[in-house]
């Protein structure tokens, strides 16, 4: 594993940072939607410029966290929390099943096409909950969750951005244990 020798030339150089685009005074649901969209961009950040092995390059033992299980990882909630619970789609999960309830993390192998896949299935569930966000009338829309009862789109775009925000703090430290790059 290489390290870079300075710290300053780890970080992103703002000019190149996408995260500094978009809008920065919206009403609420632009807020939401762009904390949102910062966070989904951080993990691809996360990934940006590593091969295969890289992206499933494990944590430290016994965990099985890469990066490549986090974006299979993301993709099954956003595929959970938007295509099955909110808009009712009768499909199955993308990775885990009842047999193997952490197949997204399990299944993230050191293969060029497990990578491609991954991206694919992400990007195709970022896509349908940003369409599906932007069609509902209200943030105050309310949507009958299994266990969790009750629950509006703006709580469930707060857990969105809670949840990416969590896991990019792991990213972190995976993307800092494989080639010594860190920042935002």
């Amino acid at each position: 594993m290489g390290r870079l020798s300075k710290r300053a030339d780890m970080f992103l150089d703002p000019r190149n940072d996408p995260r500094m685009d978009g809008p920065r005074l919206g009403d609420e649901r632009t807020t939401l939607m762009r904390f949102l969209r910062d966070q989904r961009l951080t993990l691809q950040i996360k990934c940006e410029g590593l091969d295969a092995e890289q992206l499933a390059c494990r944590a430290v033992e016994p965990s099985t966290m890469s990066l490549l299980g986090l974006v299979r990882h993301m993709a099954e909630v956003e595929r959970a929390w938007f295509r099955l619970r909110l808009s009712g789609s009768d499909l199955p999960r993308l990775f885990c099943t009842p047999e193997e309830p952490d197949a997204e993390f399990d299944g993230a192998v050191a293969d060029p096409a497990v990578v491609e896949e991954a991206w694919r299935l992400w990007r195709e569930e970022v896509a349908f909950t940003d369409d599906f966000v932007a069609r509902t009338a209200s943030l105050g829309e309310t949507f009958e969750i299994d266990r969790h009862g009750p629950m509006s789109l703006r709580e469930v775009l707060m857990h969105m951005v809670e949840e990416y925000a969590r896991h990019n703090g792991h990213a972190d430290l995976l993307r800092e244990r494989i080639d010594g790059r860190v920042g935002e």
